[in-house]
């Protein structure tokens, strides 16, 4: 008798499942995302976000960065920039596309120790582990992981966010 009722309740659940999956699957099949295939010359660059100094440029690969969701982006900096000490609430992983990337790891930027990357280095960034970068050419890195992406400065003044513009 325990039989027939176990093999009842299994039949009557897998049948639930079943119709769920029907349900389920064109919704997840929906938010799949599209595949992604592009070269570094059709970059399609914008201003980066307020949270960098000015100047940087972000190229959006996939997913959405301020969200919690993978993400996969492009960052172009100039010669000369610097992005002082901070930290992130997620890991941040750094992929150097073109020219060299500095980081240094701490509270604050001492470039004679700071990890010079030239192309194809990597950096694995962990989550609120305070770092800061700089380059000295023009520099494309490749930056991913789960979102969102958000900024805490060592020192607040270093904010670009918090900062006035300045005029003439």
């Amino acid at each position: 008798m325990k039989n027939i009722r176990f093999t009842r309740i299994l039949f009557a659940g897998m049948v639930t499942a079943s119709l769920l999956a029907f349900r389920i699957a064109p919704v997840v099949i929906a938010q799949a995302p599209a595949h992604v295939m592009e070269n570094l010359s059709a970059a399609k660059w914008g201003p980066a976000p307020p949270m960098l100094p000015p100047g940087a440029q972000i190229a959006v690969l996939s997913g959405d960065p301020t969200k919690a969701v993978p993400y996969a982006v492009r960052l172009k900096f100039p010669a000369n920039y610097t992005i002082p000490p901070h930290s992130h609430p997620t890991d941040e992983n750094v992929l150097v596309v073109s020219g060299e990337l500095s980081i240094g790891m701490g509270n604050s930027l001492d470039r004679k120790t700071a990890t010079r990357l030239a192309v194809g280095g990597f950096a694995l960034m962990p989550a609120r582990a305070n770092h800061a970068a700089f380059t000295k050419a023009e520099t494309v890195i490749l930056l991913y992981g789960q979102g969102p992406v958000e900024f805490a400065y060592v020192n607040a003044a270093d904010d670009p966010r918090t900062k006035k513009p300045t005029t003439r």
